[in-house]
C-alpha cells in the first residue's frame, strides 16, 4: 500500500518519527478479524476476547460467511474491534431506559451493538440517509432480532422536527477514513488534504443539525475512523466551545494502549481538558477510530413537541388506520398474536398497516406517531405476518426475533449443514414425511434459521428473495462458527 506524501507528512508531524513509523509498518499488515456474538442467541464464548466489549472477540483466521448459517441467523456481526469501544459510553453512563438515535448508522454494526448493550426498555432509533443503505441497515437490524427498534432514512436536517427527543445521540461521522487505511483501499485512493476540509465542515454541519434534538442532560457521542485531529480533536472543542458540551471522561483499562488528545498542551489548558479516545493499528489490536462523548448542559430549555403536532399525528394515525385495516380481520389478528410467546407478548401492541400485521412496544407507540410525521420509517418494532388471501404468512423477522416468537406455535425441523446452504438460496427444501403441513420454522444447531410452507410433495422456501446466497458453488475450504458456540 502507498500511502499519500500529505498524509504521511502530516501524521508524522502530529505523532512524531517513531510512532509514525510504527503506525507505518502497522499498516502494511493484515487487520485483525472481531466478531460479536449475539447474546439473545448465544450464550457461550471465544477464547480470543476484545478488552472492551463484552460480546467481543477476534477470531484467529476469517470465516467463509458468506457460507455460514449462523451469521445469516443473526447470531454474530462481524465487526472491527476498536469500534466497539462505544459499548463503554453505554454501559458507564447509561443506567436507565432511553430513546437512542444511531444517527450515521448503516451497515448496522454500532446500531445492533448499542441496541444489546442498551438496558431493557430501551428505544434504538438507527438511521441512514441513503437509500439503499438504509435496506441494508433494517435487514441487519432484523437478523439481529431486537424487537425494540426503529429505521429510518433521513437526512440529519430531518431530526429537527424533533426537538429534545433522545436521550442518547451517536454520531459516527462520514469521515476521511484514514484509520480503514489497511482495510480499504478505496480510502486511501479518495484520500486528501482537501477531502479533509470537506469532512471536518460536513461533521459540524451534522452536529448544528441535530443538536437541538438531544435532550437537555442528554449524552452526544461523537466517532470518526480517521487520525486527523481536523475531524477529532478541533471538532470536539468545536463541540464544547459552540454548545457547552461537557466532557465525559471514560473509564479505560491501561493495558487497552488507548491514545489521549494528540493537541493537549500543559501551557494551554484549553487545549487539554477535553478527554479523547484514538485506538491506533501499532498499540491496539483493530483498525483507526476516535471517540468523544458530550452532555448536553441541564441548564438549556427542553422543548417537547408541540402539542399540534402530536394531534395531527394521531389524527394521520386514525385515518390511515381505517383505511387500511380492512386486509386484515380480528382472525389474523388473534392467529399474529399467538405467534408470540406469553412472557413478551403483552408487552407489544400488534399494529395493522396494510397487508402486514407488525409487533410494537406499547411503551413507545405514542413516539412512533410522531416520528412518523416528519421522518421516514423504514421498518419499525418486529413484521410478523402478511395477510394474502385468507391466510396469514409469518414474516422471516418473526423467526429471527427470538424473544417474541413462540417455538410452540409452529412445527419445527432441525436441519444439517446441506440443507441450511439450500435454504439460504431460497432453493426447494425437502422434509421427512413425517412433517406436517402448514408453515414450518427451520432450525438449524437449534437456532431459528426461517420459515418453509410445506404443502406434502414439497416445501415452499419462504426466505427472504433478496437475502438469498447468490452464489452456486461451495468454496473448498469452509470455515464456519465453531459448534460448542452454540451446544
Amino acid at each position: 500500500m502507498e500511502l499519500p506524501a500529505s498524509f504521511i507528512d502530516y501524521t508524522r508531524a502530529l505523532l512524531g518519527d517513531e510512532e509514525y513509523d510504527k503506525l507505518a509498518v502497522a499498516l502494511q499488515q493484515e487487520p485483525p478479524v472481531s466478531i460479536r456474538l449475539n447474546q439473545l442467541k448465544i450464550n457461550h464464548s471465544l477464547s480470543d476476547k476484545v478488552p472492551w466489549s463484552s460480546e467481543g472477540f477476534y477470531l484467529n483466521e476469517r470465516l467463509t460467511f458468506t457460507f455460514d448459517p449462523l451469521f445469516h441467523a443473526g447470531c454474530y456481526y462481524v465487526q472491527e474491534a476498536s469500534s466497539m469501544f462505544v459499548e463503554q459510553v453505554l454501559r458507564q453512563y447509561i443506567t436507565g431506559p432511553v430513546k437512542m438515535l444511531d444517527l450515521c448508522a448503516a451497515p448496522g454494526g454500532k446500531s445492533t451493538h448499542a441496541r444489546s448493550v442498551l438496558p431493557e426498555g430501551s428505544l434504538l432509533v438507527a438511521n441512514e440517509v441513503i437509500r439503499n443503505r438504509s435496506q441494508i441497515l433494517a435487514g441487519n437490524l432484523t437478523k439481529w432480532g431486537h424487537p425494540d427498534v426503529v429505521v429510518t432514512n433521513n437526512d440529519p436536517a430531518d431530526f429537527s422536527a424533533l426537538p429534545s427527543f433522545f436521550d442518547v445521540i451517536l454520531t459516527d461521522v462520514p469521515c476521511s477514513g484514514e484509520g480503514m487505511f489497511r482495510k480499504d483501499p478505496v480510502a486511501v485512493d479518495e484520500w486528501s488534504p482537501e477531502n479533509v476540509e470537506i469532512c471536518w465542515q460536513r461533521q459540524r454541519r451534522i452536529i448544528a443539525d441535530i443538536w437541538d434534538t438531544l435532550k437537555p442532560g442528554g449524552i452526544l457521542i461523537y466517532s470518526t475512523c480517521t487520525f486527523n485531529t481536523k475531524e477529532d480533536e478541533e471538532n470536539a472543542r468545536w463541540i464544547q466551545q459552540e454548545y457547552g458540551g461537557e466532557p465525559l471522561t471514560v473509564q479505560v483499562q491501561e493495558d487497552w494502549n488507548i491514545t489521549g488528545n494528540l493537541l493537549s498542551d500543559k501551557r494551554d489548558h484549553s487545549k487539554s481538558s477535553i478527554p479523547v479516545y484514538h485506538f491506533f493499528p501499532h498499540k491496539t489490536k483493530g483498525e483507526g477510530f476516535f471517540l468523544v462523548a458530550f452532555r448536553k448542559p441541564e441548564t438549556e430549555e427542553e422543548i417537547p413537541v408541540s402539542s399540534s403536532a402530536k394531534e395531527k399525528a394521531f389524527k394521520k394515525k386514525d385515518k390511515k388506520g381505517a383505511a387500511t385495516s380492512f386486509p386484515v380481520s380480528k382472525e389474523h389478528l388473534n392467529m399474529a398474536r399467538s405467534w408470540l410467546n406469553d412472557e413478551n407478548s403483552d408487552k407489544y401492541i400488534l399494529l395493522a398497516e396494510g397487508t402486514n400485521v407488525r409487533a410494537f412496544s406499547h411503551y413507545y407507540i405514542n413516539e412512533l406517531t410522531t416520528m412518523k410525521q416528519s421522518l421516514k420509517i423504514v421498518s419499525a418494532g418486529i413484521e410478523i405476518g402478511e395477510v394474502k388471501g385468507k391466510d396469514l404468512i409469518p414474516d422471516h423477522a418473526l423467526a429471527m426475533c427470538t424473544s417474541l416468537l413462540c417455538r410452540e406455535a409452529f412445527a419445527t425441523e432441525e436441519i444439517n449443514y446441506e440443507q441450511a446452504i439450500t435454504y439460504l438460496r431460497k432453493e426447494a427444501i425437502a422434509l421427512p414425511a413425517t412433517a406436517p403441513r402448514g408453515y414450518v420454522l427451520l432450525t438449524y444447531r437449534h437456532i431459528p434459521l426461517g420459515f418453509v410452507k410445506n404443502i406434502g410433495n414439497r416445501a415452499n422456501n419462504l426466505y427472504p428473495q433478496e437475502w438469498r446466497i447468490r452464489s452456486g458453488y461451495l468454496p473448498e475450504n469452509i470455515r464456519i462458527l465453531s459448534e460448542d458456540v452454540t451446544d
